[in-house]
């Protein structure tokens, strides 16, 4: 997709990765509007982008009140003339083990990182199926291709969002809505942020570093999914190596690999909750 004059909506785009492509997006030539739910960070953001050539618009939203992100996409539908990309990036990060945490926190991260996305989705789909032209990204994981202790639900959400993105590819498909495409990103660990001190053992950090920092998920929104169309962009690539493991040996050894790898205690030394809202 060529992004001159294209119209974007990302969520949870104040911070982290969500910021880091919203300039990616406006370098691009795109007009732009962030949705957050910290309207501490959008007041940020707004100062920090005031530079960028392009238009952009700052509202605040609760990803998970599908009346509020009905009625925000008809206002930037009208805004911007049009949407032509959305990045679905609004995320929630609870750790810790399944019965460590109460069912209201579980839900909480079910609502952010995967019902929202039904919300958004189908607050902008009518008028990019109507034009036979669009691109949706959204934010999955590296945890959607194996499971890590501490991040049960998270996880979950992660490989909800992955089936979720390819069966609506399937599904504008079946429409003839060639034109309309969609992406996940899988990141693994980032260094700073929700994940901070979150990292892999010896050997696995060798072999899948940390990110090092937002806009390496960024670029691979901008220019691997969007510019590029790639279905599932992971970062690092060595990522990839999870999928062809499962697909190659049993079961069992997967597991093995990955204990080995210490993707099981990946999340002990984890700190970043105390960034979470």
């Amino acid at each position: 997709m060529d992004l001159k004059s294209k119209c974007a909506v990302v969520t949870g785009g104040a911070m982290g990765i969500g910021l880091a492509t919203t300039k990616r997006l406006l370098k691009e030539g795109c007009t732009v509007t962030v949705w957050d739910i910290n309207e501490k960070a959008l007041c940020s953001a707004e100062e920090e982008l005031k530079d960028f050539s392009g238009k952009i618009f700052f509202h605040t939203c609760d990803v998970t009140n599908k009346e509020k992100v009905y009625e925000l996409a008809k206002l930037d539908i009208e805004q911007m003339g049009k949407v032509d990309i959305l990045v679905n990036n609004a995320g929630f990060v609870k750790g810790g083990d399944l019965l460590e945490r109460s069912d209201e926190q579980w839900e909480k991260t079910i609502n952010i990182n995967l019902t929202s996305l039904v919300y958004t989705i189908r607050a902008f789909l009518p008028q990019m199926y109507e034009r036979n032209s669009g691109h949706i990204v959204n934010l999955s994981s590296a945890s959607s291709t194996l499971g890590v202790p501490g991040l049960a639900v998270y996880t979950a959400t992660k490989w909800a969002v992955w089936g979720l993105t390819e069966s609506l590819r399937m599904e504008a498909y079946d429409n003839k809505k060639y034109g309309v495409k969609y992406s996940t990103i899988h990141p693994s660990y980032i260094a700073h942020g929700l994940f901070q001190g979150a990292k892999l053992g010896f050997p696995g950090n060798l072999l899948v570093p940390l990110v090092k920092d937002h806009d390496i998920i960024a670029k691979a929104i901008v220019e691997s999914a969007i510019k590029k169309g790639r279905f599932s962009p992971k970062r690092p690539r060595t990522v990839n190596l999870n999928v062809r493991l499962r697909g190659l040996l049993p079961d069992s050894w997967f597991q093995r690999i990955m204990i080995f790898f210490g993707v099981s205690g990946s999340m002990k030394a984890w700190t970043g909750h105390k960034l979470e809202s």
